[in-house]
């Protein structure tokens, strides 16, 4: 996708460079900002962290539970959604589970731990390599896929490599007792940038309402590790990988276009109005219409007089649905 936003009038706000502040002038010496954050998409963190904390403490209690659990990558996404559910819960009643593959970055693995020994919660270490290499195969010999297994694109092996992750979070999710939270962003939900039965596979989704800006400014309100903070957004599915070199955008451009597109409505003539250029207009649309399965539960033939997700409808809190 080519940069939104490249031809933005006065009247249309540049994204703010954010920074911890600092004492005195920023000399020629001083690190660049840590992100951008474009105007429209600043929030009160401090609001933010009360009703994500208020949501996560419903969403146990309603359920029946009083610890999480979570995959931590060391990314920024799911290190905050830790930060969040320890001011929830506490430190105790969080699981963090890091699951490395024998391709996965090292440090991902050591910001991981860094986040850990901040926030004094138990955690673990899954390698999942022999789940991954016993499908695909390794080293010329052929796993359960078979001969196709070992020219598996990186691609295939990362969305299989998603869901192994899942599948040990869920595996956990038994014996710790916990729910799986959620570590998705509302940008990536909304362009489909998700593995389904993957990463988007949680009992709860306590950021799934931010952009990534906006998890990037929540992030410096919690005292996120500046190594995390700094670090280009991957999902860490083959080396070398990252979110915006892969998908061809700029978070700060993308979150401003599906700011305006989807919560402001904006028509395309908007749009272009405020700056966006066509071309990405339509590229963006077309990843959200693209993915709307991924945000919705599997349809059902109804043949039935009251079918389940149709007209067979409840609250996540109907009356009995709390566990005993």
């Amino acid at each position: 996708m080519s940069r939104a936003g490249g031809r933005r009038p006065p009247t249309v706000s540049r994204p703010a460079a954010v920074d911890r502040p600092r004492p005195g002038a920023r000399s020629a010496d001083s690190p660049p900002p840590i992100f951008e954050l474009p105007p429209e998409l600043a929030i009160d963190t401090g609001v933010a962290r009360r009703v994500i904390a208020g949501f996560i403490r419903s969403q146990l209690r309603q359920a029946g539970f009083e610890r999480a659990v979570l995959g931590l990558s060391g990314g920024i996404d799911s290190a905050l959604v830790a930060h969040l559910v320890v001011e929830a819960i506490g430190a105790e009643r969080l699981l963090c589970v890091l699951m490395p593959y024998r391709t996965s970055s090292p440090e991902s693995r050591a910001d991981g731990e860094a986040v850990v020994r901040a926030l004094g919660c138990p955690s673990e270490v899954v390698d999942i390599s022999p789940m991954v290499d016993a499908f695909f195969g390794r080293d010329g010999v052929p796993g359960a896929a078979g001969q196709d297994g070992l020219a598996a694109s990186a691609v295939r092996r990362g969305n299989l490599m998603a869901r192994q992750r899942m599948a040990v979070l869920y595996d956990r999710s038994v014996t710790w007792g916990g729910l799986v939270a959620g570590t998705g962003n509302k940008t990536e939900t909304l362009i489909g940038y998700t593995t389904l039965w993957g990463d988007s596979a949680c009992a709860f989704a306590p950021i799934g309402d931010l952009y990534k800006s906006q998890v990037r400014q929540l992030a410096v309100a919690v005292g996120m590790p500046e190594a995390i903070l700094r670090k280009a957004p991957s999902a860490d599915l083959w080396p070398g990988q990252t979110d915006e070199t892969e998908a061809g955008f700029s978070y700060p451009d993308l979150d401003r276009l599906l700011f305006w597109m989807i919560d402001r409505r904006r028509a395309d003539d908007e749009l272009v109005a405020l700056g966006f250029e066509p071309a990405a207009i339509a590229r963006v649309q077309a990843m959200v219409a693209g993915s709307e399965f991924k945000r919705q539960m599997p349809p059902i033939a109804k043949l039935g007089p009251r079918t389940t997700g149709v007209d067979y409808l409840y609250p996540r809190r109907r009356p009995g649905s709390a566990r005993r």
